[in-house]
């Protein structure tokens, strides 16, 4: 769907706790930015947790290409990332001469509307409370949410005594 918002989930390989330090997350937000630069799409929502990743994206009017932005975001962090992190643990990838660092697959689902496109902001942001990371969106560092609550769209204490609805994406 050219020009369609995007829920995404991302896994890293086996759970590895890859994003866990400020510096593995700034390799990532400048693999998005280069790949941004080259393929534009809109970040719209994001949070980035040791684990996984959750976001949205709006792709331009003209294109529906999420699959080769992922591929090169990935590919990007995989090369530009500390040297530690790419410890090669799947027999399989080291054969093939592929690092293990990301989930081949990753979960998407096309926004249909409005209301869609809330509830799945709404997860991402609630997503480092539902993992017990923070008591309120807010705390969490690698998120969004900051973003929108400057912009006026929630307040600062949003989350707290909020049920997020569990069916949401996929982990």
């Amino acid at each position: 769907m050219p020009g369609g918002s995007w829920f995404f989930t991302v896994v890293t390989e086996r759970r590895r706790p890859i994003l866990a330090s400020s510096e593995a997350v700034g390799v990532l937000r400048e693999a998005f930015r280069v790949v941004r630069n080259k393929r534009p799409f809109r970040v719209d929502a994001i949070v980035v947790l040791p684990d996984h990743i959750h976001c949205i994206w709006t792709l331009p009017p003209e294109n529906a290409d999420f699959a080769t932005r992922w591929r090169l975001i990935k590919t990007w962090f995989t090369k530009h990332c500390d040297p530690a992190l790419r410890v090669n643990q799947n027999p399989a990838r080291t054969k093939k001469g592929e690092q293990a660092l990301w989930q081949h697959r990753y979960w998407e689902h096309l926004l249909r509307d409005e209301t869609d496109f809330i509830r799945h902001v709404e997860y991402i942001h609630y997503n480092p409370v539902k993992h017990g990371y923070v008591a309120l969106p807010l705390a969490w560092p690698f998120s969004s949410f900051r973003r929108d609550v400057e912009a006026g769209i929630y307040s600062a204490d949003w989350g707290s005594g909020v049920v997020i609805d569990e069916g949401v994406g996929s982990e």
